[in-house]
């Protein structure tokens, strides 16, 4: 019997490791620090809850069918801000909006490629990005990171094929954290605009960027459709992610075929969650300001906290947004030790390995460490407890 395409990749790692905390309890002043998952589990702020309570109540269209491609007013409040923060031109027509930023890339990649195609994603990659591949028979072609755990746009023109259809990259990084430097990002839309294929960029984390301005000039170019797909999410910036709103920034004829794909999977996204991502737009400016500051209040604290890491023989690879992506100095793969430290540290994190195609050992010395839910002193307790591990 031929393999279904869902049998043939691995189960969704997030979930995997939950089951590791199966029939495994912590003591009440050692409580389990969970660092496995890049989502906030707060709900939104007050505000916007009783936003959408009103919304509930009164907008009798928030609960029927809308618009394949999204929410009009949405989608002019995307292009509209996108116009001012990237220097660019945007217009509502370019802005789709998707269930989720998974969704997101799922619609581009069934616009970009059919079966025996390749895709380009640095690695360590998001493993969501690997696995959809995998289920639409699209070959995913790794490109090591470099120094930095930045990618090079000299290794990745040498792995460009006559099937290579999109490079896909994500900055800030998930699972490394690290920023792209516009320079960087500006190479790889050359390069693949000189091979005929799209750049995808996932700037699920731009909200949480450490830089002033915009992070990158991809949209000043005025022809920049032809090339780039931009993807972003509204969960983490709302915490809306049980409300599922992404979106997807791209030619008009691009979406036009995203259309045919949303339309056959969600027939339009959540309503209520559009129009909440539509009010905090308008009307959390300063409060995801805030939001950001804590973030990176907590990226400083991983800095200051590391050197006592360090001493141990760790290393700190990137750390940006939610994450940081450190190695560790056990003579044991990570795939083991993962499950190990929710016993022995109290400590729920995912292994490298989750990261990395089995052909690539790195991912067994690497962990990510994602810190949307632990501030200052969480994270100096998790150091404390990850210093203390002998192995």
């Amino acid at each position: 019997m031929t393999q279904t395409r869902t049998a043939a990749t691995f189960a969704p790692p997030v979930m995997e490791a939950r089951r590791w905390l199966n029939g495994v309890t912590h003591a009440a002043d050692r409580p389990l620090l969970n660092v496995s998952q890049a989502a906030p589990v707060d709900p939104p702020p007050t505000p916007l809850r009783e936003a959408m309570a009103q919304i509930v109540l009164n907008d009798a269209e928030a609960h029927l069918y809308g618009p394949v491609l999204g929410l009009p007013k949405l989608r002019a409040e995307v292009a509209r801000q996108w116009t001012t923060s990237y220097g660019g031109t945007v217009t509502s027509d370019q802005v789709a909006i998707t269930s989720g930023c998974n969704q997101a890339f799922a619609a581009a990649i069934a616009t970009l490629c059919a079966e025996g195609d390749e895709v380009i994603i640095p690695v360590p990659y998001y493993f969501n990005h690997r696995m959809w591949l995998d289920m639409s028979g699209v070959k995913t072609v790794p490109l090591l990171a470099g120094d930095g755990m930045v990618p090079r746009v000299a290794d990745a023109e040498k792995l460009i094929t006559p099937k290579t259809r999109a490079i896909a990259l994500v900055s800030p990084n998930n699972p490394c954290g690290v920023e792209y430097p516009a320079a960087t990002l500006a190479a790889f839309r050359n390069l693949a605009r000189t091979n005929g294929i799209a750049l995808i960029v996932d700037e699920t984390y731009r909200d949480f960027d450490s830089r002033d301005g915009a992070p990158h000039d991809l949209f000043v170019d005025e022809t920049w459709d032809d090339t780039l797909i931009q993807l972003y999410s509204f969960s983490k910036a709302y915490r809306l992610t049980g409300h599922r709103v992404g979106a997807v920034v791209a030619s008009t004829a691009r979406l036009a075929e995203i259309e045919k794909f949303l339309d056959t999977v969600t027939i339009c996204p959540n309503q209520l969650g559009q129009r909440a991502a539509l009010w905090g737009m308008q009307n959390l400016t300063d409060w995801l300001a805030g939001e950001r500051r804590e973030i990176l209040d907590r990226r400083a604290a991983i800095e200051d906290h590391f050197p006592q890491l360090a001493a141990k023989g760790w290393e700190l690879l990137g750390c940006g947004a939610y994450f940081a992506y450190v190695k560790h100095p056990f003579a044991m793969s990570s795939a083991d030790l993962a499950p190990l430290l929710v016993k022995e540290a109290g400590v729920l994190l995912l292994p490298g390995t989750m990261f990395m195609p089995d052909t690539l050992p790195d991912g067994e010395t690497q962990l990510r460490i994602a810190f949307a839910n632990i501030d200052r002193a969480g994270v100096e307790t998790l150091f404390n407890r990850l210093s203390e591990l002998h192995f």
